[in-house]
């Protein structure tokens, strides 16, 4: 059987009725495998054991292990996106925005933290982060947008590099993501509304513009 016929043969599969039901939950049992096993500790048969299909359906949706893992990221890193740009088209002023997408990311902890360690132990530090680049760009964009507005509002100090500042409000909020994975900071919800304030603090205080002294 040629690639071509696998492929036609995998996309017949997810066509039928209850097929998109069934690929959710292979990749929802695949987090749960990758962040409990770890990537490639990680069989194909752990994933479909988890999802309680046969070993051979999950070919019917996936070449790959590998593939799993690049759709986990692509699709959900998309819906991230999704939320940051609804953010950013909101009527709220910069400051406020940038505050939104800061609760967006630290949040993602306390709702699923299975897929958040599988975002930053598995994807954020494998080989597979190089083919994703232009798109994990595009998270990096809408806050350097956000704090360009801020800019042009006032708010923002105008001497900052947007984009540099953009790297830094990132950075943080990833370091302390991966400090919840590798189990270095505690990550209570009392803690992780900590983090948000501590954030919002020093980020959105180092990114505003001093106030005039009468």
């Amino acid at each position: 059987m040629t690639d071509r016929s696998i492929a036609r043969e995998r996309a017949d599969g997810a066509r039928q009725p209850g097929a998109e039901e069934k690929r959710r939950r292979i990749l929802d049992a695949a987090v749960r495998v990758f962040a409990r096993r770890g990537f490639h500790a990680s069989r194909v048969g752990d994933i479909a054991e988890e999802a309680g299909v046969a070993h051979g359906l999950l070919y019917h949706y996936f070449s790959s292990k590998d593939e799993v893992l690049q759709t986990v990221f692509r699709e959900n890193w998309a819906e991230l996106l999704e939320r940051f740009e609804q953010v950013e088209e909101s009527d709220e002023p910069a400051d406020e925005k940038l505050h939104g997408i800061v609760k967006i990311l630290l949040r993602t902890w306390r709702n699923d933290p299975d897929l958040v360690t599988v975002m930053v132990r598995e994807v954020g530090r494998s080989a597979h982060l190089a083919s994703q680049v232009e798109v994990i760009g595009q998270g990096f964009a809408v806050i350097e947008r956000v704090i360009e507005q801020g800019q042009g509002e006032g708010v923002f100090r105008a001497e900052l590099d947007p984009r540099l500042a953009s790297w830094v409000v990132y950075g943080g909020l990833e370091e302390i993501l991966t400090g919840w994975v590798m189990g270095r900071l505690p990550d209570g919800d009392e803690e992780v509304a900590r983090a948000e304030r501590t954030i919002v603090d020093v980020v959105l205080g180092g990114l505003r513009t001093a106030p005039v002294v009468a």
